[in-house]
């Protein structure tokens, strides 16, 4: 078994609830309100700066030539893309990251002192989870009328399964290559980063923000 269908059958149950969330199923019916769409796209923006900077570091840390390109590939053209994509729903900058999207950021930054594959795993998420709820939201939404139609058909765009298809292949040779500890610790990071994409949208929906009291 490749090292990513075990980490994908250890967190399948936390996928199968990101599909209950509210904000996908209002996502994908086009009722979301923009309030919470715009919330998520604002910090988004925050992630994407902290997740560009970290997909740059696993690439500085690659042996393999391919490898190394493919990353840094994915931190200028896949971050131009939701850059761009961010850039079509809002202008707006928001003034401080969120309690989630802080935790999220600071534990992948905080994987740069472990094993590169372990470092590597933990941005897997973000590439693998978005891809299949993209493909899930296509295929249960109708997008004409739908406000973000626009953000669903770039998830579930064949240009974003070939990325995350290469990311995944990347992860798997990295297991292979890495011991039975690192390979659990892959494991173990891929399914704590994809709670966070549960609590990042959960969140999202709910506003979640710092209270007055300690702003």
């Amino acid at each position: 078994m490749n090292w990513s269908e075990e980490a994908r059958a250890a967190s399948e149950h936390i996928y199968n609830a990101i599909l209950e969330l509210p904000f996908i199923k209002e996502l994908a019916a086009g009722t979301l309100s923009q309030e919470r769409f715009l919330h998520y796209i604002q910090q988004d923006n925050l992630y994407i700066d902290d997740y560009s900077r970290v997909l740059a570091h696993i690439a500085s840390r690659l042996s393999g030539i391919d490898d190394v390109a493919t990353f840094l590939e994915f931190a200028g053209d896949g971050v131009a893309m939701e850059k761009g994509l961010h850039a079509m729903y809002t202008a707006e900058q928001a003034p401080a990251k969120s309690p989630a999207c802080l935790f999220y950021t600071s534990l992948l930054k905080s994987q740069a002192a472990e094993d590169v594959a372990i470092e590597a795993a933990a941005i897997l998420p973000c590439f693998w989870i978005y891809q299949r709820v993209g493909e899930h939201i296509l295929s249960v939404a109708n997008l004409e009328g739908n406000p973000y139609a626009d953000w669903i058909k770039a998830y579930s765009d064949p240009a974003f399964d070939v990325s995350t298809r290469r990311c995944i292949d990347v992860c798997n040779r990295l297991a292979g290559q890495s011991t039975a500890d690192v390979r659990r610790r892959m494991t173990d990071i891929y399914v704590q980063c994809s709670r966070l994409e549960w609590l990042f949208w959960d969140s999202a929906y709910r506003l979640g923000s710092w209270p007055e009291a300690i702003k």
